[in-house]
C-alpha cells in the first residue's frame, strides 16, 4: 500500500483534546479499511503564515499513513465537511522517516536555552536604547552650526 504524510491544521479556539479526537476518528478510518499509522505527532499551537478563515493560529498534526489511494480522498471528504479543520495537505512519500520532524526536533533546540551574548554595544545614544537628547547634541545641528563660522572666518580674512 502507498504511504503518505498529511499535515492538518484545526482551529486554534479548540482545545488540544478536541484536535487528538478528530485525528483518532482519522485512524479508525484508517484501520477500519486495512491501512496503518507509522507516524503521529502533535506539533502544537502555532503562528500561521496568514489568516484563515479569520484565524491566526492553529494546531498542527502530521500523520504518517499507510493507506489505500481511495481511502485518503474519503479522509480529505470527511475532514472538509468538519468546520473545526482548517487546512489538509497530504503528499505520498517513498518512506516515512521514524526521526522527530523539524519542527519538533527545533522546538527543544534553542528555545529559552540563549546563553549570555555579551555587553550590548555602544549605540548612537549613551544608554543604547533612543533615549531622549537635546536638538543641541545632534550631529546635523552641530554640522550646521559650525559652516557658517568657517564661511565667516574665511570671509574676514
Amino acid at each position: 500500500m502507498p504511504l503518505y504524510e498529511t499535515v492538518l491544521i484545526a482551529r486554534n479556539d479548540i482545545s488540544q483534546q478536541q484536535v487528538d479526537a478528530i485525528i483518532d476518528g482519522v485512524i479508525a478510518q484508517v484501520e477500519a479499511d486495512g491501512g496503518s499509522v507509522k507516524k503521529r505527532e502533535y506539533w502544537g499551537l502555532r503562528t500561521l503564515a496568514y489568516r484563515i478563515k479569520k484565524n491566526r493560529k492553529g494546531h498542527y498534526v502530521l500523520l504518517g499513513l499507510e493507506m489505500k489511494a481511495e481511502m485518503l480522498k474519503e479522509i480529505e471528504r470527511q475532514l472538509a465537511i468538519n468546520e473545526d479543520v482548517l487546512r489538509l495537505l497530504a503528499l505520498r512519500v517513498d518512506e516515512i522517516d521514524e526521526a522527530p520532524s523539524p519542527p519538533l526536533s527545533r522546538k527543544g533546540d534553542d528555545r529559552g536555552e540563549r546563553g549570555f551574548r555579551g555587553p550590548k554595544p555602544a549605540g548612537r545614544f549613551e544608554s543604547g536604547r533612543g533615549g531622549r537628547r537635546s536638538s543641541e547634541d545632534r550631529e546635523e545641528y552641530r554640522a550646521r552650526d559650525e559652516k557658517p563660522a568657517e564661511a565667516a572666518g574665511a570671509e574676514g580674512e
